[in-house]
């Protein structure tokens, strides 16, 4: 078996995430990766390393055609008999079998806000149609993937994903006075609307906005004029990128983790604060809900009103911080890499 791991960055986010923590789980199937890093007791055929979204638009393009040119000769080459590949990416027109895992497809949710929209439009249906097995993260996801395309389900297993309990935990650290959003800056993910609840709180100017995630020249100027034109700018920090070992110190400290994405395949964020032990609001659509269980305010997140409410209940209560802190982390105690990697390998052996 061959795992594709072209797409790995050396700024994962969840995609990477989920690769590189599913990895150690597969050992036992004996796969060769095709990575352009070695991997530790692992058989790894090398490479090129400028495939990844680290290299933007031409990364992108360089590994779909890596994935159709070079890909299947090296599945001759090795004498595969099947092909994982943890994005929804494979070559098409060829004798490789293959599994491929859908995250979402959100650029179809919101196809003017995605320059992805044609490659999900027309690529991914392709690849799903010739897949052996479709693997998702989310039981909204096998729906989506049903609905948009046509896939019949049981052609689909949904397998949740999980934490790094070894880095995501509670460290009892003291509380901050600010609440914070991790992730990309996209329309999609509600920052907008997040900011606008925030300068809505009675007294917000008690508390800050701790925004972690790489800025977007497409999507950064407009969150930051609308922190100006709220006067709150004082009161919005943007942390850029934060590097995976320090995301459990600025969770563990933060009044609550805000996350009130219009769309997600899984919601990582949301399990790494529960982890942590701290207070999680979140929206009441998609996956999100799968993921929070009880353990979080599930909000509508088109509606600001109820968003900011939630804030300022957080806020001002100890007793809902210290009720929804125990809550969650017991409800991350129900994933781990450990269950998420035995359900795939069930998947693979049975088509290996």
């Amino acid at each position: 078996m061959l795992v594709n791991l072209s797409f790995v960055s050396n700024k994962p986010t969840g995609i990477s995430t989920y690769a590189t923590n599913l990895i150690p789980h597969l050992q036992k199937l004996q796969p060769t990766l095709l990575s352009s890093q070695l991997i530790n007791d692992c058989d790894c055929y090398p490479i090129p390393g400028n495939l990844t979204p680290d290299d933007g638009s031409k990364g992108h393009l360089r590994r779909l055609l890596w994935t159709q040119r070079q890909l299947p000769k090296i599945y001759k080459q090795k004498s595969s008999h099947l092909l994982f590949s943890p994005v929804p990416e494979a070559p098409l027109f060829t004798d490789c079998r293959y599994i491929v895992t859908v995250h979402d497809l959100i650029p179809l949710r919101f196809a003017k806000l995605s320059p992805l929209t044609a490659y999900s439009r027309y690529y991914i249906p392709q690849i799903l149609k010739g897949a052996q097995h479709i693997l998702c993260n989310s039981k909204a996801t096998a729906k989506d993937i049903t609905d948009f395309f046509g896939i019949e389900p049981n052609k689909i297993t949904s397998i949740l994903l999980a934490h790094d309990a070894n880095n995501f935990r509670a460290l009892n650290l003291p509380l901050s006075n600010y609440f914070l959003y991790i992730g990309r800056q996209d329309p999609y993910k509600n920052l907008q609307r997040l900011i606008a609840a925030f300068a809505a709180i009675p007294n917000y100017h008690k508390y800050q906005l701790w925004i972690a995630g790489s800025s977007d020249p497409r999507y950064t100027p407009a969150i930051q004029a609308l922190i100006d034109k709220l006067g709150i700018a004082n009161y919005v920090k943007f942390l850029d990128y934060v590097a995976y070992p320090q995301l459990p110190i600025i969770i563990n400290s933060a009044i609550a983790l805000i996350f009130p994405s219009l769309w997600e395949g899984f919601g990582f964020p949301v399990l790494e604060a529960m982890a942590c032990g701290t207070p999680v609001i979140t929206s009441n659509l998609s996956s999100m809900p799968e993921v929070a269980g009880e353990a979080a305010i599930l909000v509508n997140p088109y509606s600001t009103a109820e968003i900011s409410q939630a804030m300022a209940n957080v806020a001002t209560s100890l007793e809902k911080r210290s009720q929804l802190s125990a809550l969650g982390l017991l409800r991350a105690e129900e994933f781990s890499w450990y269950k998420t990697g035995q359900a795939t390998v069930k998947v693979l052996s049975d088509y290996l």
